[in-house]
């Protein structure tokens, strides 16, 4: 039987929730982060040294992709639960499976110790890791817009968002001083493990935090008139099959660029451009604190000008940025290198800021955490889970010539490619499709068609 959750006397503060969602979108992108770049570094060697140096990358990429394809596994089960039951509740589970799963991670024997059950152990771990963090990023946007003041929905919905790049730094710099302070081979033989079991203090600190958060008034006024939907992925697909596509289209190129930039630029840099992994890893962390550092200020600008429009102009920053991307990495000047990857930390922001509200206000509250974790997973897949493995695959097959570089051109065409569909998407989903007008902060029915905000 559904439990009321506490009436609006009870409900936390705005700033307390998107603060509880910051602190724990961090934590779970700092699990998954640190896969992330293992993977890139670590984990050919450890746990497929039979294969090439490009074969081990390839398989280690692999793995990461595998963590993708339970995401809608999880996003499908938590978001049914946090449907029915509460989103305070879900998001406190999540948690603590992501960081189980990435805290074993880090004691996990090596093919060097086990053979054939390293990387198989490795995968099982991935899988629950992926099933973790597809009950977190919908809910964790969901809670916030749900308890966000009246015309700030954008600002409090970027609050979770920030929580990949703050992830991202948090993983990164962990790897860089564990890489600092020991000597590379003693970071290759287990260094790499401290990062993965720092994962359990930090979870201790991100459970103090969700548990003083309540429930939003709005899903406890579902459950007192007794409106919280028995099937809510079912009633979610109302929403219709052309703006479902739309969408789910539409976010496609921000999380496929974003997985470009954190994992597969790394094994770029080093494998075909010869940079140290230090330089790589810090230009990647000053890139993601200033993608981190103006999410809320492009969060600020959709309650201004509209979230559709914000959402629009990123994803055509994005295409053009991602047409010079790698031409710029591959003049092999450090300097010219540094400014690209900063680049991706300036456009990043503006779509992904407003990215997750763009979902979320497709579906009404009933529904909302699970039609939101159905497109928010599928659209990680397709852009971000594949994106490494298909972008390492263009890039062996491009590298022939054996010249600096020769490789990257068929990425680049991917990934503007995938730009160019999220765009056109956008458009016709916002001003294409029957539409009305809506005003800022309005709630969006499954019935209704989407206005332009």
């Amino acid at each position: 039987m559904t439990s009321v959750p506490p009436r609006s006397t009870a409900v936390s503060a705005p700033r307390r929730v998107a603060a509880a969602t910051l602190i724990g979108t961090t934590l779970e992108w700092y699990d998954f982060m640190l896969y992330g770049t293992a993977s890139a570094l670590i984990f050919g060697k450890q746990f497929f040294p039979s294969l090439s140096p490009a074969a081990g990358t390839l398989a280690a990429f692999s793995t990461f992709a595998v963590g993708f394809g339970a995401r809608p596994i999880g996003g499908l089960l938590f978001g049914h639960f946090g449907d029915r039951f509460g989103r305070r509740t879900t998001l406190v589970v999540s948690l603590i499976v992501m960081g189980v799963s990435s805290t074993l991670i880090g004691v996990l024997p090596t093919y060097a110790s086990i053979g054939f059950w390293a990387p198989v152990l490795l995968v099982v771990l991935r899988l629950v890791q992926g099933v973790g963090l597809g009950g977190e990023g919908a809910g964790a946007t969901v809670l916030s817009i749900e308890h966000a003041p009246p015309g700030r929905l954008n600002r409090y919905a970027s609050f979770p968002q920030m929580g990949t790049p703050a992830g991202l730094i948090l993983a990164n710099a962990m790897f860089l001083g564990v890489s600092a302070l020991l000597p590379d081979a003693a970071f290759q033989s287990w260094g790499w493990r401290i990062p993965f079991l720092f994962s359990v203090i930090l979870v201790a600190v991100g459970l103090v935090v969700r548990l003083r958060v309540t429930e939003s008034e709005e899903y406890a006024g579902l459950v007192r008139r007794g409106e919280v939907s028995a099937f809510p992925l079912r009633d979610a697909l109302r929403v219709g099959a052309p703006r479902l596509a739309l969408i789910l289209c539409a976010a496609v190129a921000t999380s496929a660029v974003v997985y470009i930039f954190m994992v597969f630029t790394l094994t770029y840099g080093a494998k075909e451009l010869g940079f140290s992994r230090d330089f790589l890893l810090s230009g990647v962390i000053v890139a993601a604190i200033v993608w981190c550092a103006t999410m809320p200020l492009w969060g600020a600008l959709g309650d201004r000008i509209g979230t559709a429009r914000v959402f629009l102009a990123g994803t055509a920053a994005l295409l053009a940025w991602c047409a010079v991307y790698f031409p710029l990495l591959n003049t092999g000047n450090r300097v010219v290198v540094f400014l690209a990857l900063l680049g991706m930390g300036v456009v990043l922001p503006i779509s992904h800021s407003v990215g997750g509200i763009i979902i979320a206000e497709l579906f009404p509250p009933a529904v909302r955490y699970s039609g939101t974790s159905l497109i928010v997973q599928i659209s990680v897949i397709l852009g971000g889970g594949l994106a490494p493995l298909i972008a390492t695959a263009l890039w062996s097959m491009g590298s022939g010539s054996g010249s600096a570089g020769s490789g990257s051109a068929p990425v680049a065409w991917y990934i503007v490619a995938v730009c160019a569909i999220s765009l056109i998407s956008t458009f016709a989903l916002f001003w294409v499709l029957p539409r009305r007008a809506g005003r800022t902060g309005r709630r969006i029915e499954a019935t209704e068609p989407v206005p332009v905000r």
